[in-house]
């Protein structure tokens, strides 16, 4: 049994077996991370009420697991390296409210995927020596989760776990998106958040076996009164479990009903503290973080250049537009741009087709800014790329998933 009170320090031995593994879990990685989650799920059923389904279906979090195992074992010796992973995933963690007790249970899952996945090769002293490592690697976690918790608890307004919200107001936005207007039901004070950061929403649904958590960007500046998302509405194909919670706050949520929420976190934020002219890129409902942005930076960096660049395929589907021109209209700092890949007929827009490097290099006046960017795989790749290609440092580069990581 594995317990993460009982933290034995590694020696050379079991770090040279760890390590001697990363060839075998760069092969078979994945295969080992979905074998677990087959585990876990048959022997705990109730952690579905936490792990969101659609990702399982398609294959994003055995992948991401995946990665983060190999990471972990090719660092094992200094695991510093991977603290910046470790607290991107520690903020989700905190957000689904993840706890110490839950470790033991994913280690003794993954031990027993590690053993059927590589069979004969599971050798008892590569078994032994990477149960020692997944305490140490769990321990790294719990240590970096609970200092989350405390930082989330003792801030005016904060909580643990999930706080009842009120929906204040829904408003429709496109034909796609709908925001919500979410205040807390205890009529307590809201903690401050960073611009970017995340809820994460629990939704029990009428008909639905278990608990779903969804993680959504507040799409307003903070210092309101209340918390602002804007949700696209995914169509669910062929029983994927793709849209469930989408579809459920815009068909059946309504004003006045109640939603569970966790307190705002997430490691992708504007740093205000930076004077570059500033760049928002998005696409679709990637928009949402970039407009708690736009709302603040406005607020309290009033002469810092905007670029605020926004894709959809036209204005059916554009949520918000009116929002970003008003702003665009009422500060002189703001410029913004709208590419549509497939406008209608009376859309007025500044470039037909996809957001390119080209286009980038007749708005923006430099490589010398701040970017910041979310939306679909695809788009994120392009815009990544663009970023190299035009020689934008590492640093001045910034960007988020919707769901796992995947590699850009």
């Amino acid at each position: 049994m594995i317990t993460t009170q009982e933290k034995p320090a590694l020696d050379q031995k079991t770090i040279d077996t760890v390590k001697a593994t990363v060839p075998v879990l760069a092969e078979h990685g994945e295969a080992i991370t979905t074998r677990f989650y087959q585990l876990l799920f048959q022997n705990h059923p109730e952690l579905k009420n936490i792990f969101n389904q659609t990702n399982q279906r398609k294959g994003r979090q055995p992948k991401a697991l995946a990665n983060t195992v190999y990471a972990a074992a090719q660092y094992i010796d200094q695991l510093e390296a991977i603290v910046p992973v470790v607290k991107q995933i520690a903020h989700k963690h905190r957000s689904l409210n993840i706890k110490p007790e839950h470790y033991p249970i994913v280690g003794e899952n993954l031990l027993q995927a590690i053993k059927d996945t590589l069979g004969d090769a599971a050798t008892d002293d590569i078994m032994t020596a990477w149960e020692k490592a997944y305490g140490v690697i769990a321990d790294v976690f719990i240590d970096v989760e609970q200092e989350m918790y405390h930082e989330v608890s003792s801030q005016t307004g904060g909580w643990t776990g999930f706080r009842n919200f009120t929906v204040e107001k829904k408003v429709k936005e496109s034909d796609v998106i709908t925001s919500f207007y979410l205040k807390p039901e205890d009529q307590g004070l809201l903690p401050e958040f960073k611009p970017g950061n995340y809820i994460t929403v629990k939704a029990d649904i009428p008909g639905e076996p278990y608990t779903h958590l969804r993680q959504y960007s507040m799409s307003d500046a903070p210092g309101k009164d209340y918390f602002r998302i804007s949700v696209k509405r995914e169509d669910s194909i062929d029983d994927n479990p793709e849209g469930v919670v989408s579809n459920y706050l815009h068909n059946q949520v309504e004003e006045g009903d109640v939603l569970p929420i966790s307190a705002p976190g997430g490691d992708f934020y504007l740093d205000t503290t930076s004077e570059k002219p500033l760049v928002l890129l998005s696409g679709g409902v990637g928009q949402t973080p970039m407009l708690s942005m736009l709302n603040t930076v406005v607020r309290k960096q009033p002469n810092r250049p905007v670029y605020y660049i926004h894709a959809a395929q036209n204005s059916a589907v554009h949520g918000l537009r009116k929002e970003v021109q008003n702003i665009s209209n009422e500060h002189l700092q703001v410029q913004s741009f709208t590419c549509y890949s497939e406008p209608l007929a009376d859309d007025q827009y500044d470039l037909e087709g996809y957001v390119n490097l080209n286009w980038m290099k007749e708005i923006i006046p430099s490589n010398d800014c701040d970017f910041y960017f979310c939306g679909p795989e695809g788009f994120m790749k392009v815009v990544k790329q663009s970023l190299s290609d035009w020689n934008v440092p590492d640093e001045q580069i910034n960007y988020e998933f919707f769901g796992p990581n995947v590699e850009l």
